[in-house]
């Protein structure tokens, strides 16, 4: 049963990287430069990934239009921010922490005279871990057959998965701590405002005694 189950994940890794395909969208130009103008696509690697940007920007240089490029993740980290890109641009990048990282776009509008509707069309494809790694060139120095470099092509991959499983088996036992501390302070609160509110109402009862009498009423 184990034996079907990873042949059977070998066979889904390999369909998913053979259908890969690369993202589409067109991007419309703005003047001046603001976040907000921004197009940025979210994806994650753990620590210490080979990350591969690779984005094909249609136009030439001069037409007016200048798309950036701003590659960071969620804890602030730089990985790149190159500019005037046209034709296929390629940028590689290790990862420094387990992050969300954003890949995004901006296309300023610097022509002097008008241009009607101007928009860049880009593709964009980004490879992570293995399937990041230059395959060929790994191939014509270790001078491996195919079936063997795609026999060590789908071992990394099963080693991300497992690795991926790994992490998020991690972070859900983190959650699960983080998940009874709270229970367990919440209960000593509840149990901490019960009593001082029993306290509160005895000490009213026994100040309350006290006045009727100071006030002969009792």
């Amino acid at each position: 049963m184990a034996r079907l189950d990873l042949a059977s994940l070998l066979i889904l890794l390999t369909t998913l990287s053979n259908f890969a395909s690369a993202l589409k969208f067109d991007l419309a130009a703005h003047t001046g430069h603001s976040n907000k103008y921004e197009r940025c696509i979210r994806n994650f690697a753990g620590k210490d990934t080979l990350v591969l940007v690779t984005a094909i920007v249609d136009g030439m240089k001069g037409d007016g239009q200048v798309v950036n490029m701003h590659i960071k993740d969620a804890l602030q980290n730089e990985y790149g921010h190159p500019r005037d890109l046209v034709g296929e641009n390629r940028m590689a990048f290790t990862t420094h922490a387990d992050a969300h990282f954003d890949v995004c776009f901006e296309n300023a509008l610097v022509a002097q005279h008008a241009v009607i509707s101007p928009s860049r069309h880009i593709e964009l494809d980004i490879d992570i871990g293995a399937d990041a790694r230059d395959w060929s060139a790994i191939q014509a120095a270790e001078k491996l057959k195919p079936a063997e470099m795609e026999l060590r092509r789908i071992e990394e991959l099963v080693q991300e998965v497992v690795g991926e499983m790994d992490y998020l088996r991690t972070r859900e036992q983190k959650l699960r701590d983080t998940n009874e501390s709270t229970n367990e302070r919440v209960k000593w609160f509840a149990f901490g405002t019960m009593g001082m509110l029993v306290g509160l109402g005895g000490w009213q009862v026994v100040y309350l005694r006290a006045y009727f009498r100071s006030k002969h009423l009792i």
